[in-house]
Formats: structure tokens, C-alpha cells, sequence
């Protein structure tokens, strides 16, 4: 079972069921997801920042320095989705331990006029309040818009 998420303007901002379960897994942290999809979506870096702590971490490639702090994580948010329109994102199950969180997630999206997807995972430690802490996400693009395997996310 995966949580699809749909931005279509007709639609708004629904969470729907995929899968073979009917069951909906909820981890804690669910909500966090479903902020971090909305500034996504709606290109809103102070929506992001606010998802993590003033000293927070955000790591979006493994060979180049992180964004540290909120402030650096708005900046390189306001740059990153600056040309991204028509964002869908979808997550996987997402496995818990404690106060960390994995999650696959899949971006079918329009970048500089030209769809594309994205498909990605997040390695996320979050604080006592539920914010996090440090977001580690590990990704490839493809041109065009492809959709997820069968049994993506599961």
C-alpha cells in the first residue's frame, strides 16, 4: 500500500489508498509528510522551514554540503521549486523506529516548462515535537512522466 497524493486544481488536496491492503498504515509523523507535500506543492520555503528545527539539517545530495538551519533550508527551497509547477507526490509506507522515519516517495512534476518525475527516498530523525531534526533524501529524475512500478512503495 502506498498514500497517493493528487494536486490536480479539480481535486484539492486528497489523501487516497493504493495497493493491495485496505488498511491504512499511520506512522506518527504522517502530518509532517503531508506539510512538507503542501510547501512542495505550493512552492512555500517558510512552510518548509517551519518543518524543521532552527539548527535542522537538510541533505539533498550525499557528496555536496548540506543546507543547515532553517534560514539556509528556505533559501535553497525558494531556488529549488522556483521552475516546478504541477507537482504530484505520492509516498510509500513509511518504516518508524523511534524518532526517525524512511519513506519513499515518487514526484511526477513540471520543471522549466518539460514534465519529469522524480523518484526519491527521505531518511528523516525528527525532535520530541515533531519536527525535524535532519532529512537526509536520496534521488534520480527521469525526463518525462512515468508512473511507479507495480508494488512501489509496499
Amino acid at each position: 500500500m502506498s498514500l497517493a497524493y493528487s494536486t490536480a486544481p479539480t481535486l484539492g488536496w486528497s489523501l487516497t489508498k493504493c495497493g493491495y491492503d485496505d488498511a491504512m498504515t499511520e506512522s506518527p509523523y504522517d502530518g509532517w509528510l503531508e506539510q512538507y507535500r503542501k510547501a512542495w506543492i505550493g512552492r512555500h520555503a517558510a512552510a518548509a522551514g517551519a518543518l524543521f528545527t532552527e539548527d535542522g539539517v537538510y541533505r539533498d545530495h550525499a557528496f555536496q554540503a548540506p543546507h543547515v538551519g532553517r534560514a539556509a533550508i528556505e533559501r535553497y527551497w525558494s531556488t529549488v521549486t522556483a521552475s516546478q509547477t504541477e507537482v504530484e507526490l505520492r509516498y510509500g509506507v513509511p518504516i518508524v523506529g523511534g524518532r526517525r522515519l524512511a519513506v519513499e516517495w515518487w514526484a511526477n512534476l513540471v520543471a522549466n516548462g518539460a514534465p519529469i518525475t522524480l523518484a526519491g527516498e527521505f531518511l528523516l530523525t525528527f525532535v520530541e515535537n515533531g519536527q525535524c531534526r535532519e532529512l537526509r533524501e536520496y534521488w534520480v529524475l527521469t525526463e518525462g512522466r512515468v508512473e511507479p512500478p507495480a508494488g512501489w512503495g509496499q
